[in-house]
């Protein structure tokens, strides 16, 4: 068993080694963050409201510019987990999303339906035991996933801000695929908690392909018990977002796209029975986007859910 942890404890970093690593690093269409699952046996159902803000048009040296854009992206999810037996998980995510850009050279918005995934994982490990008289628990999960383009895509948009990332759409216009890992672990009440995700995407109709994508984050948490009805999870860690350059007629690199962001997140985790419920907070610490052309600020994210 103990081979098992160690195997794929290696193939998760060969993944994120070998990654060269769109949207940009979390705003945009897309945001595969996943942090701590609510609890639940069987299937869940639930509400996830996500804000992100990004700088465009700036300058050479990543300074505002008149023509640098404000943007916001925000979007509500429904999102849900089922499983089947012991060894087999779903998750599925409907986004919708509300765009906003602020700008001298004019405003924007856009709304609608985001793009639809869909991922399933299957249980490679499931250990309970004890390290001298404290539980020890450990799981992982690996699996894939689809994104199917049900948002929708305007070709328009790339081409009127070429110098700007193409990163304000309600969706991709692609069938994209992820490759997903998980693995937590926990010592009676303390525990550790890693996701990592990887996204292939694929070039849509209108000759674009968004750089592929991985995200990492790794969350530290303790489970704190009150009154025997609800438990509170305060977590910490860090999100770590790389994606490669996209690109334009399967051959020419966009190069203001790509590159990578580290963010420090805090957040807590609230269970009562038949309700859970939590929120996060991610401050950019570093960052190199678009050639430096671009600049994500902090990021919030709070979700519902219920078990059933």
């Amino acid at each position: 068993m103990r081979n098992k942890v160690i195997l794929v404890t290696v193939l998760m970093l060969f993944v994120v080694i070998a990654s060269r690593a769109c949207d940009i690093c979390g705003c945009g269409v897309g945001s595969y963050y996943l942090g701590i699952l609510p609890e639940y046996n069987k299937r869940f159902i639930g509400l996830r409201y996500q804000h992100k803000s990004l700088q465009t048009h700036l300058g050479p040296l990543g300074e505002r510019t008149p023509i640098t854009a404000d943007e916001t992206y925000q979007s509500m999810e429904l999102w849900g987990g089922w499983n089947f037996g012991s060894k087999f998980r779903v998750l599925a995510f409907l986004p919708y999303n509300f765009n906003d850009r602020v700008s001298q050279t004019g405003n924007g918005t856009k709304t609608g339906l985001g793009d639809i995934a869909l991922m399933g994982y299957y249980k490679l490990l499931d250990q309970t035991g004890t390290l001298g008289d404290r539980l020890l628990v450990q799981s992982v999960w690996i699996g894939g996933g689809v994104k199917v383009p049900t948002g929708k895509y305007e070709p328009t948009e790339r081409l009127a801000v070429s110098e700007s990332p193409n990163n304000f759409q309600l969706g991709t216009a692609s069938t994209d695929f992820t490759l997903n890992a998980a693995y937590d672990i926990r010592y009676n009440d303390l525990g550790l908690n890693a996701n990592v995700n990887y996204k292939m995407n694929t070039e849509n109709k209108y000759d674009y392909r968004y750089g592929n994508k991985l995200t990492a984050n790794v969350l530290v948490y303790y489970k704190l018990r009150v009154a025997e009805k609800v438990t509170l999870a305060p977590n910490a860690g860090v999100l770590y977002e790389t994606a490669q350059k996209d690109v334009e007629n399967n051959k020419y690199d966009v190069q203001v796209s790509g590159g990578y962001s580290l963010s420090a997140v805090a957040g807590v985790e609230v269970a009562l029975k038949g309700l859970s419920f939590g929120a996060n907070y991610q401050n950019v610490r570093s960052q190199n986007l678009a050639d430096g052309r671009a600049k994500a600020g902090n990021r919030m994210m709070v979700h519902v859910s219920l078990p059933f």
